[in-house]
Parts: C-alpha cells; sequence; structure tokens
C-alpha cells in the first residue's frame, strides 16, 4: 500500500508541460529555377512547341504526347517507346525509362 501511495503522489507531483502552438504552415513557394523559361532544341520543338517553356512545362508536354500517341510499353509501364520525333530526342534509343526522361530533356534545352 506505500508503494502505491507513493507512486500516486509522485504523479501529481510531475508537472504538465504545457504544448507549444504548432507554427503555422506556410504556402510552399516554387522554385525560380523550375519557372525559368527554357529554348527547346529543334528536335524537342517538334514535339512540344518552338516557344520557351518552364521544365515543368516541357516536361508535361512530353506526357501528353507519349499518352496521345500510346508510346508507353503496355507490359512495362515505366517504359517509353519512341516514335520517329521521340527517337531523335532520345538520342537514338528505341525505348527509355520515364526516370531517364528528365535527363534527356535537359541535354536539348539551353
Amino acid at each position: 500500500m506505500a508503494k502505491k501511495a507513493t507512486k500516486k503522489a509522485a504523479k501529481k507531483a510531475v508537472k504538465k508541460v504545457a504544448k507549444k502552438a504548432a507554427p503555422k504552415k506556410v504556402k510552399r513557394k516554387p522554385n525560380a529555377a523550375f519557372m525559368a523559361a527554357l529554348t527547346p532544341s529543334a528536335s524537342l520543338a517538334e514535339v512540344v512547341g518552338s516557344k520557351p517553356l518552364p521544365r515543368t512545362e516541357i516536361i508535361k508536354k512530353i506526357w501528353d504526347y507519349i499518352k496521345k500517341n500510346k508510346l508507353q510499353d503496355q507490359k512495362n509501364r515505366r517504359m517509353i517507346n519512341a516514335d520517329a520525333k521521340l527517337k531523335v530526342v532520345f538520342n537514338g534509343k528505341n525505348q527509355i525509362s520515364m526516370f531517364e526522361l528528365a535527363k534527356v530533356v535537359s541535354s536539348h534545352v539551353k
């Protein structure tokens, strides 16, 4: 009994620490590097257009082109098959993975 009484007394003695208010969430600002307009090369311009676009828009337009022309591999959806226009952009490869897409695009923009 004496142990129980001391435990209860110890619990009462522990002070509750007031929780700090969580800092208000600040809306994320887009990275300016992604928003910079880049000029596509002649081969990439056949797919996305010739006017300067941010990198994010270039990737988006390439994906629109891939989906419109059904160039995504049916068995392995991570792979992109090249048609005549994309083969030039893919540096002569018939197929690349979607993870290589950003790397390939970076060699075709200024």
